[in-house]
């Protein structure tokens, strides 16, 4: 459970650091991914594509 958990916060702090440019191919904006804008700042919470990322990659590592 906790593999699974400190993945996904990885994940999820790779994700925000590159949301610019994710952005672009569709990701960042799936339901279940959040932005906020407080006081002049955005903030993103891509949940739903860290998880679809996730189940993708490990997808792939299965299969190799």
């Amino acid at each position: 459970m906790i593999r699974w958990v400190l993945t996904t916060f990885i994940a999820l702090a790779v994700l925000s650091g590159s949301m610019p440019w994710l952005r672009k191919f569709g990701i960042g904006r799936l339901p279940g991914d959040f932005n906020l804008r407080i006081f002049g700042r955005e903030y993103s919470f891509p949940f739903m594509s860290t998880i679809l990322l996730s189940v993708l990659l490990s997808l792939i590592a299965r299969m190799l």
